[in-house]
């Protein structure tokens, strides 16, 4: 008879497991005497999992967890009882270390506390071990510039979003002097470079539209429901290239010269899935397809004089007209 094959603890459990149970012991070493139904909700899982999460715990990693009927929660029979550090990887350690760090990008938004906390709970009993948190000020995610979000307007728009309610907002536009009112069925929200936006059909255009959170006010959820369409996903319409958040109606194919130190900046990115790279003389020619035109043009824009358009010829008509005003300007001072 063959022998079964011994695995370590940490071989039986994923990776999404591993956090919830160390979100179990932070719970019970708490002291709160957490009950089934509690664990499950605060980890967004079945009573089921938990309970095999908990016979996990017990009979493959020794936690002394027992059951008060009179507070009706689990605690340590030892008080001083922690998951070891060593149960979790290295590679693991450094995953929830990065993440904490990333998560700082959204520190302007209502989720970063909630989700803040959920992490310093899962990585409160790996730090015992002294050298845990190394990364804290090693890996490092610059801030960029904020632009804080309320509850006022946070809150109604992720419940749009998860019970597919239309929502109503005054938006100030681009190009609007006041504010207008809009009347949305949010599709998605898309977070790009600092900033929030909201991506849904617009009724009063009969389209889609991607709105900024930072240019709405007065949201109200409606009780008027609609149902997501089949191709909602705002990933299907970006044309497979990687200029942030912003689609146009047309597709075009772009040709931009780069030369001196954006080669190599160029170079270090894929910018669309299609592009082509060909070398020159005296620098480099990317070729690629997008509807993201406006972005494409401030992306040309961005690299000054080591970038010059030779395709599309409405790219190339804007980027001499704006290089014409910038001469007027310096002309005249």
């Amino acid at each position: 008879m063959m022998k079964k094959e011994q695995r370590s603890p940490r071989a039986l459990t994923t990776k999404t497991a591993l956090a919830r149970i160390y979100r179990l012991d932070a719970e019970i070493a708490a002291g709160r005497y957490p009950n089934s139904d509690y664990l499950a909700q605060a980890c967004e899982v079945s009573i089921s999992t938990i309970s095999r999460d908990l016979d996990f715990m017990r009979y493959q990693l020794d936690a002394p967890i027992e059951y008060d009927a009179l507070r009706r929660g689990f605690y340590y029979s030892e008080k001083t009882f922690r998951l070891p550090a060593g149960f979790t990887g290295a590679d693991e350690l450094l995953a929830l270390g990065m993440a904490k760090n990333i998560l700082t990008m959204y520190q302007d938004t209502p989720i970063y506390e909630a989700a803040n906390n959920l992490l310093n709970c899962i990585i409160a009993p790996l730090s015992a071990g002294g050298d845990a948190q190394w990364y804290e000020n090693r890996i490092v995610v610059p801030r960029l510039p904020p632009s804080p979000i309320a509850p006022g307007i946070w809150d109604p728009i992720t419940a749009s979003i998860k019970e597919n309610r239309v929502l109503t907002f005054e938006y100030l536009g681009t190009y609007d002097e006041d504010y207008q009112l809009r009347r949305v069925r949010p599709y998605q929200l898309l977070f790009d470079n600092g900033l929030w936006y909201l991506y849904g059909y617009a009724e009063e255009r009969k389209g889609t539209r991607i709105f900024s959170l930072a240019r709405m006010q007065k949201v109200t959820l409606t009780t008027d429901r609609f149902t997501l369409p089949a191709n909602y996903d705002y990933r299907a319409s970006s044309s497979g290239s990687y200029f942030g958040v912003f689609m146009g109606q047309e597709t075009y194919t772009f040709k931009v010269a780069f030369y001196d130190y954006s080669m190599a900046w160029v170079r270090d990115r894929t910018w669309a899935e299609d592009q082509e790279i060909s070398e020159t003389g005296e620098g480099l020619i990317i070729t690629f397809t997008s509807s993201q035109f406006e972005k494409v043009y401030e992306w040309v824009l961005s690299r000054g004089s080591t970038a010059q358009p030779l395709e599309p010829e409405l790219l190339v008509q804007l980027w001499e007209e704006n290089i014409e005003e910038m001469q007027k300007m310096v002309n005249s001072r």
